[in-house]
């Protein structure tokens, strides 16, 4: 049998055998690559997702503003998948809820507003940062709503400013609801008729979108769902939780701009300054006047204030310091306390928003200003009326005990002496003074002389 050729061709068989392995080989390696290319390329899942929680139970004001706007920046910053609002808050003032609304739509990442822990309310500026919210869930037993804007005294506003303010506020929220897939005219209830919903009856209605007994559990819920109008997806499930906090510092300027600390402070700087005019060179006063002053002005400065109230209140300061060099009989000090009431009471912007200056404390303020001048000037009058402690003859009269020859002690003071008869002073006699010479040498009786 002859020896099979090297260099003979393989057979149709053998070659079609060869291309299937081939293939097969291929086509597994291909399938592994793109295998481990998808795994390298997917994004996190819900167990690596991080969201960001800051915990607002307080006033909508310029110092809360301050402190959500920064949370939502850190969210962003640090890659937060999501960042929640925690709320509990009675509302507030209109311009910063805006503000914090504006914010919540810009930021490209979804938030989250949860009306929590049970017992929580939404009212006013919160229910209508909750309708800017791409989620806006509640706890069993909270609340939402009673968006009906007020002035600073807490009464209905005037006819046609009342129309123009409800109008707006109105019109905003419902866009807002209605923008976010929620019931535009439930949302606008809230603002034209006070509205306020229950957490169960808000969900019926439509003006939230979730309830949810914890935070956990609300992630796990609203995981995978696409957000209106961003278009973002939510991956939130089993999602690691980090939680901030007002700061220390935050907190302290959230008590200094409340409106009776602010009307308090500047009374007490009017007072400081006062007592410091009456004696001049007591330091602590004026120090104090001043530093309360300057806490008063910050926080006219962070709130919206009226110029009438404002022009008044400076009115009432300058008629209270006038007492001091005009002889009113009490008529600027009255006049002052009263104008100072009435400035303090008109001293924030009433145009939809909610802090005012209490009734009471602007009148025991003006009360306490008009005592501390009223016992200034009884005293000075008094001191006008007793005769002149500071004379020379002052001491006529009164008694002394010889020192030393010529030198007599007399009301802590050692003056040169001599006899009305000329006779020799002793040491350790006792004087009376009856009168003083011109070169301020004093004359004492030696009859009234005796032995000590």
């Amino acid at each position: 049998m002859p020896f099979a050729d090297k260099g003979a061709d393989p057979s149709p068989d053998t070659l079609l055998t060869d291309v299937k392995s081939r293939f097969s080989r291929g086509f597994l390696f291909l399938a592994a690559a793109l295998g481990v290319a998808l795994a390298l390329g997917s994004p996190a899942t819900a167990a690596d997702a991080r969201v960001l929680v800051a915990e607002f139970d307080n006033d909508v004001n310029p110092v809360t503003q301050a402190f959500l706007q920064d949370a939502m920046e850190r969210a962003v910053t640090e890659g937060y998948d999501a960042v929640v609002i925690e709320m509990d808050t009675p509302g507030g003032l209109s311009s910063s809820m805006r503000e914090i609304v504006k914010s919540i739509l810009a930021l490209p990442i979804p938030v989250i507003v949860y009306v929590s822990p049970s017992g929580s309310s939404a009212d006013s500026a919160g229910a209508v940062i909750g309708q800017a919210a791409d989620v806006l869930a509640m706890a069993p037993q909270t609340n939402i709503g009673s968006s009906t804007p007020i002035s600073t005294g807490g009464e209905d506003l005037s006819k046609d400013l009342r129309r123009k303010v409800v109008n707006d506020a109105a019109a905003y929220v419902s866009e807002l609801a209605r923008e976010h897939g929620r019931n535009a005219k439930a949302a606008e209830a809230m603002v034209r008729e006070a509205a306020n919903f229950g957490a169960r009856d808000a969900l019926d209605k439509g003006v939230v979108d979730e309830i949810a007994t914890t935070l956990p559990a609300l992630l796990d819920t609203i995981d995978g769902r696409e957000v209106i109008p961003k278009g973002l997806t939510l991956s939130t499930a089993g999602a690691s939780i980090d939680t901030v906090q007002m700061s220390f510092w935050q907190r302290a300027l959230d008590i200094l701009i409340d409106p009776n600390i602010i009307a308090l402070m500047l009374s007490v700087g009017l007072i400081g300054i006062v007592v410091e005019l009456w004696n001049p060179g007591l330091i602590f006063p004026g120090t104090v006047g001043a530093i309360s002053l300057l806490v008063g002005l910050y926080g006219l400065q962070v709130l919206p204030i009226s110029v009438a109230g404002a022009l008044l209140m400076l009115l009432a300061i300058a008629f209270i310091v006038a007492e001091l060099f005009v002889p009113s009989h009490g008529a600027l000090t009255v006049a002052g306390g009263v104008t100072f009431v009435v400035g303090a009471l008109m001293l924030f912007d009433p145009a939809g928003e909610a802090y005012q200056v209490s009734l009471w404390v602007a009148i025991a303020i003006a009360a306490t200003l008009a005592l501390v001048v009223g016992v200034g000037l009884t005293k000075a009058a008094a001191a006008r009326r007793r005769p002149p402690e500071v004379d020379v003859h002052r001491i006529v009269g009164g008694h002394g005990e010889v020192r030393r020859q010529g030198y007599v002690a007399v009301a802590g003071e050692l003056w040169r002496a001599r006899t009305v008869d000329g006779s020799p002073l002793v040491p350790g006699d006792r004087v009376s003074v009856e009168s003083v010479g011109d070169d301020l040498e004093l004359v004492v009786s030696s009859s009234a002389t005796e032995r000590g």
